[in-house]
């Protein structure tokens, strides 16, 4: 769907910053609204989708479960 989405999972990207998560949420929410950038009164509601993306991300990600890694 979004080829400029890079993965975000060790260990395919071992340090994943909010900066990573963020771009990535950006892109789909671009991807699937058709917006580049929206106008100023959908602005609100993409703003929102990407706090929302980025949030799941995160969540995502700390949720995971990566075989043959060590854990601390």
């Amino acid at each position: 769907m979004c080829r400029s989405i890079k993965t975000l999972r060790p260990p395919m990207t071992p340090e994943v910053g909010d900066e990573d998560i963020r771009a990535a949420a950006l892109q789909y929410v671009r991807k699937i609204s058709g917006f580049r950038a929206p106008a100023a009164h959908n602005r609100e509601a993409f703003d929102e989708a990407v706090d929302a993306v980025a949030a799941a991300t995160r969540e995502l990600l700390a949720g995971l479960q990566v075989r043959g890694q060590r854990t601390s």
